[in-house]
């Protein structure tokens, strides 16, 4: 994802899952950020999937017309891993409501030469990088154009995982172990940077990007759990909406005469006719269900990718999600490149694993607590204006 930040924080977004299609909503339709472009990346599913995906979820939450590119199919030196115990097959299992991209990606500029171009095209010290899934779109981003890591004003991650109490949140056990691990997909390391743990390490070891990075691992995702409740308030929205405040204000004329009643009824009934709320419900339901059948978290599915973007409204002092740093600690990451992508633990090892060592000088920035209520006031207020420009699309509202 790239994102732009000025009045409109400019962004450009790596992703592909259903975690994606959260990130995605807040970078779209967040009024403060700019959703300049988005790559797809391999990862929970093939490129294809991962590709199509993207393209489905601009069109289900109202925004096809922002450009999409399929990137990297493969890590830099490893075969790719796909993760369908936990996403399914084509990376957004669980519905049938998924739309199919009303435009498709883009084919005459690769990803990485579009993320160079989107972000070269702002002004500098204002585009964010926001990587969502495997890092080897960024890692080739930086590696052929290293111009771009001085231009940026930050890079928001979501991956890794740190462990050893860092945060009280709950990071679950694979059926048969005995102990709580650090990883999510094995004991010790986080799907993403287990994807290409070159391309992690390219990034996390680069000077001039380290200081503009923050990292939200695991033990901070896991504190953003889809519950129940959550779910349901998602599903059916506020009861309360007033349709002279943003965001619904902008679908009437205000010469209209038409009574506030006529058009409460009126919204109504075409709210009820979208189905991105019961698609993203379908989604989380979903993935509900496969996070507790392997790691036994029964709460609810950790939203992890969309707080790498609301990440940056903290910084930019739009909302209050009170992401806390302990005041400006900042870490060193390694991480762990030796073993195989394999099964079997004897062969995989570590791989993949973040290790941090806190740091005195320019270091990653990882955030160890948020405002949870906040971040989900956020992502009801993207879905409303979601619902708004669906409703101004007549193909999409039904």
């Amino acid at each position: 994802m790239y994102v732009d930040i000025d009045q409109r924080s400019p962004i450009i977004a790596d992703g592909r899952s259903l975690k994606d299609a959260f990130a995605i909503l807040i970078a779209a339709h967040h009024p403060h950020l700019k959703l300049l472009g988005v790559s797809s990346v391999h990862g929970n599913a093939s490129l294809s999937h991962t590709t199509s995906n993207v393209g489905s979820i601009l069109t289900a939450i109202g925004s096809p017309d922002i450009p999409y590119y399929a990137g990297a199919a493969k890590p830099l030196y490893r075969e790719a891993v796909h993760a369908p115990e936990f996403h399914g097959t084509t990376g957004l299992d669980g519905t049938e409501l998924l739309p199919q991209a009303l435009v498709p990606p883009v084919q005459d500029c690769n990803a990485i030469g579009a993320m160079h171009q989107a972000l070269m095209a702002e002004s500098a010290g204002t585009p964010w990088l926001v990587a969502t899934g495997a890092l080897t779109n960024v890692a080739l981003l930086f590696t052929s154009y290293p111009e771009v890591a001085e231009h940026i004003r930050g890079l928001s991650i979501m991956g890794g995982a740190v462990g050893n109490g860092f945060t009280n949140a709950p990071l679950g056990k694979a059926r048969g172990e005995e102990s709580e691990r650090c990883g999510n997909w094995t004991r010790w390391a986080e799907f993403n940077i287990y994807c290409d743990p070159e391309a992690a390490k390219s990034v996390l070891s680069n000077p001039v990007v380290v200081p503009k990075t923050t990292l939200i691992p695991l033990d901070v995702t896991h504190q953003v759990l889809a519950t129940e409740e959550v779910r349901r308030n998602l599903l059916h929205g506020p009861s309360d909406i007033n349709i002279k405040e943003d965001p619904f204000k902008y679908l009437f004329d205000e010469s209209s005469c038409e009574a506030e009643g006529d058009r409460l009824e009126w919204l109504g009934r075409k709210r009820k006719n979208l189905v991105i709320r019961n698609l993203l419900h379908d989604l989380l339901g979903f993935f509900a269900q496969t996070y507790n059948d392997n790691l036994g978290i029964t709460a609810g599915p950790p939203l992890h990718d969309p707080l790498a973007v609301a990440v940056i409204l903290f910084d930019i002092g739009t909302d209050d999600l009170a992401f806390d740093d302990r005041s400006g600690e900042r870490w060193n990451v390694d991480v762990v490149t030796e073993g195989l992508h394999s099964d079997a633990e004897k062969e995989h090892g570590q791989l993949g694993r973040t290790k941090v060592s806190k740091t005195s000088g320019p270091g990653v920035r990882i955030p160890r607590a948020l405002n949870v209520g906040s971040f989900w006031e956020v992502v009801e207020r993207c879905l409303q204006r979601a619902e708004v420009a669906l409703l101004k699309r007549p193909v999409q509202s039904g």
